[in-house]
């Protein structure tokens, strides 16, 4: 590949990536259209993922097969390292993916639901550390999402790395993509923070306050994701009690509630056979949370896995064969998509039997790699509310 061509591509591409620019592309003095403008961004996407990919191919757009592929050149999750803060607040540059990734469950001032998502991920087209200039190989990708008496409504940006468009810092925690920011409200760590994103339609603006402590899964941190080796570093903090504001259609609406953070990074999440997963975060009723996932094979049972987090913050792994997960209504989404809403989600050991249904059924992200995430509501024992997020449908 010409060095020089790609350095011109990146220097045009980081024009095209700042948000700045994005939100000020014009047709004949008019806004481009959301259509044309997802189009925009999408055959940009592919010319980010596919430029720098000197060794390493990207998935194909939309596809989540390619966190399968094989990460040799890369660094490797391996059981036994030990968490280390607050180093891993911040980024993993000799990994493939990783991401710091926020969902909050709020009502407002009337007791009506709404949901807020947060995600900035981070993605390696090359091994090796993050460089100053042109040559990063790291794109950074924003998603932030909104649930509430409006429907739902989504947004993405998209920035390269090494510029100065988005990036994470350890200690102050900062964790940012054009003007989204996560970040330290004491400039220390993730114990109190600030969140804040938004699109044409909707911006949020929220306090994150730490109730417990951060929570490690697996085992010490170390994640299994398909019983064959294929594994992430996985924390979360659960505990957040969130106020703040959303702003939709010229209307601020005074919004409390309580809010989930997942931090996860990896060369290689899932395995080749590997199609997608559901992911399940949950504050019960009883003040334990809970965190489930299962990854869909091509052929076969799911591989399911989780953590039951008492209301104290201790953690305790669960098996495949303690998590009981079952589709119960499937709804159609705008696109044709078909994904199950409602589930039936049971873990009898800690005595949970409940429905978890969505409380917007029509939540697809329709983002350069798309999936369904929204807020849902639990019926039964012990009752609550949660997040639910679908990939690979």
């Amino acid at each position: 590949m010409n060095v020089d061509w790609r350095t011109s591509f990146w220097r045009m591409a980081g024009v095209l990536l700042s948000r700045k620019a994005t939100i000020r592309l014009r047709a004949r003095g008019k806004p481009l259209s959301s259509a044309l403008y997802a189009l925009a961004c999408g055959a940009l996407c592919s010319l980010v993922l596919l430029t720098g990919c000197d060794r390493t191919a990207p998935p194909a757009s939309g596809s989540y097969a390619g966190l399968g592929q094989d990460a040799a050149d890369f660094a490797q999750v391996e059981r036994g390292r030990p968490l280390q803060f607050p180093d891993d607040f911040g980024a993993h540059h000799g990994y493939r993916i990783e991401w710091w990734y926020v969902t909050a469950n709020l009502k407002d001032d009337q007791g009506r639901d709404w949901g807020v998502q947060w995600t900035l991920f981070r993605s390696a087209q090359r091994p090796g550390p993050e460089q100053a200039g042109w040559d990063s190989p790291n794109v950074w990708m924003g998603h932030a999402g909104l649930n509430g008496p409006i429907g739902h409504r989504s947004t993405e940006t998209l920035a390269r790395g090494g510029i100065g468009q988005a990036g994470v810092d350890a200690q102050p925690f900062r964790a940012w993509i054009d003007d989204w920011r996560l970040e330290s409200r004491d400039g220390e760590n993730m114990d109190r923070l600030l969140m804040q994103a938004g699109g044409a339609d909707f911006t949020y603006r929220l306090n994150l306050d730490s109730e417990g402590p951060l929570v490690a899964h697996g085992d010490r941190g170390y994640s299994e994701k398909s019983g064959q080796g294929q594994a992430s570093y996985y924390f979360s903090q659960p505990f957040y009690r969130v106020e703040g504001e959303i702003e939709h259609a010229g209307e601020r609406v005074r919004v409390a509630g309580s809010a989930w953070l997942d931090r996860e990074w990896s060369s290689q999440p899932l395995s080749a056979e590997q199609k997608g997963w559901d992911w399940f975060s949950l504050h019960l009723g009883n003040g334990a949370k809970l965190m489930l996932f299962q990854v869909r094979q091509t052929a076969g049972a799911p591989y399911r896995a989780g953590t039951w987090i008492a209301a104290d913050g201790t953690a305790t792994a669960l098996r495949n064969d303690q998590i009981r997960l079952t589709e119960q209504t499937w709804t159609r989404q705008d696109n044709g998509k078909r994904v199950p809403t409602q589930w039936r989600v049971q873990v009898p050991d800690h005595n949970v039997d409940v429905q978890a249904e969505a409380i917007e059924a029509q939540s697809w992200m329709g983002t350069s790699f798309p999936y369904w995430e929204g807020p849902v509501r639990l019926t039964g024992a012990p009752g609550g509310r949660g997040y639910l997020e679908m990939t690979g449908y």
